[in-house]
């Protein structure tokens, strides 16, 4: 492993993050990420003028990750076992979906349309102002699916390349994708690096991912679902992690998402996603629970991985 830590070690400090993660949620004040959001929007509105963009970003993206990796390393060195710990915990966001989340489906439950829309444009950049019941849980149904992947899935996996360090760079990398890498006029050039970068770290992650969905799909027909519309419809969505990602996941429940969306008061006309019935309230909790299940296959995977190591390690004791 890059980390230097033997994978026993590493199985462990996987599910101590994630229990930190479960147990304290996001840090309300001074969280690390946020900080990290302040210094790019920084560097964006300095960087981002005049000729040369695509370089310019690929400096901007330099100056905000490198440093804060290199860090990272310097931290997690020798004896550093509780930095590896607390970098994973910080760059989860398990629980937070949840806590987003979960809100809405208990709001459209309520019949509270109202407070579903505020909640959900909390955690989507589409317009929510006129949102209907399914748009609202289609918007947060594959919120969760993607960001299982990359608030959770892909930490866990560039954490067990190369610990700490590995998790910081997939957050950092993953946020100025979030921030720098739309395709508008003011993000084209700066923000391809950006997207770029992400595309290529989250690549085997969310298949991975995407695997994932179709194993826990909960019968043999929706795992056969899911796979069907992973070979058949991520290949259509513009973001060519989020399509394997969000088309096993909307399979896995046996939903429709996808579709048309209200961004800047135009419609977009998406591929679809999944196969069913339209999103429902209830489906949100659904995705969440494929998500939290797919957390605990991950787990459940690193521990046994590990446990030959550790009786092996006992036996020569």
């Amino acid at each position: 492993m890059l980390s230097g830590l033997p994978w026993t070690t590493l199985a462990a400090l996987l599910c101590a993050g994630v229990a930190l993660d479960l147990l304290l949620g996001e840090a309300r004040r001074f969280h690390p990420l946020i900080g990290f959001g302040n210094l790019a929007y920084a560097l964006e509105r300095h960087l981002n003028r005049g000729p040369l963009r695509r370089l310019r970003g690929l400096l901007g993206w330099g100056l905000a990750v490198l440093p804060i990796t290199v860090l990272a390393v310097y931290l997690c060195g020798p004896g550093g076992l509780a930095a590896h710990a607390l970098m994973l915990y910080f760059c989860l966001g398990l629980r937070s979906l949840r806590e987003h989340n979960i809100p809405i489906a208990r709001a459209l439950a309520a019949g509270n349309l109202a407070q579903a829309r505020e909640l959900t444009a909390r955690i989507v950049s589409r317009d929510t102002a006129n949102a209907s019941e399914a748009d609202l849980a289609k918007a947060s149904a594959e919120s969760l699916l993607e960001n299982g992947n990359d608030a959770v899935f892909g930490t866990l996996f560039w954490f067990a390349i190369a610990g700490g360090p590995g998790a910081v760079l997939f957050r950092l990398a993953n946020t100025l994708d979030a921030m720098w890498g739309y395709r508008n006029t003011r993000f084209l050039e700066y923000g391809c690096v950006a997207a770029r970068m992400d595309d290529a770290l989250n690549y085997i992650p969310a298949r991975l991912t995407a695997m994932s969905y179709v194993l826990l799909a909960p019968t043999p027909e929706a795992r056969r679902r899911a796979l069907h519309c992973w070979r058949e419809q991520a290949s259509a969505w513009g973001s060519p992690n989020g399509g394997p990602v969000m088309s096993s996941g909307a399979g896995a429940l046996g939903v429709a998402l996808g579709g048309d969306a209200v961004y800047d008061g135009a419609v977009e006309h998406r591929p679809p996603l999944g196969k069913g019935a339209p999103a429902r309230g209830v489906d949100i909790a659904r995705a969440w629970q494929l998500v939290a299940r797919t957390t605990g296959l991950w787990l459940f995977c690193a521990v046994l991985a590990a446990l030959p190591l550790y009786l092996n390690g006992l036996s020569h004791a």
